[in-house]
């Protein structure tokens, strides 16, 4: 069963390889692309990702941040909140 738990036990989850995706794919465009310096923490195993800016972000990846969120706000609604939640945490 995949991470978001939306697909039967021994398919593959269409749902978590969308939120792979997103999050992966903004996170190497932040770096790649912008140049962003971040330190990127990871668990395969329960799909946690968490994401630190070694300083402020800039504008660029402000939008692509601000498009993964949208994506995942739009995936959540698709599939249910029960399979994904999209949270905002002040820091």
């Amino acid at each position: 069963m995949g991470h978001a738990q939306f697909a039967k036990h021994g398919k593959p989850d269409i749902l978590c390889a969308a939120i792979s995706a997103l999050t992966l794919g903004t996170i190497n465009a932040m770096e790649e692309l912008v140049g962003e310096e971040m330190e990127v923490i990871s668990n395969p195993e329960d799909g946690f990702l968490k994401c630190d800016f070694k300083f402020i972000a800039q504008e660029k990846s402000v939008l692509l941040l601000n498009s993964m969120i949208l994506s995942l706000q739009n995936l959540s609604k698709e599939y249910g909140e029960k399979y994904l939640q999209v949270k905002f945490e002040e820091v």
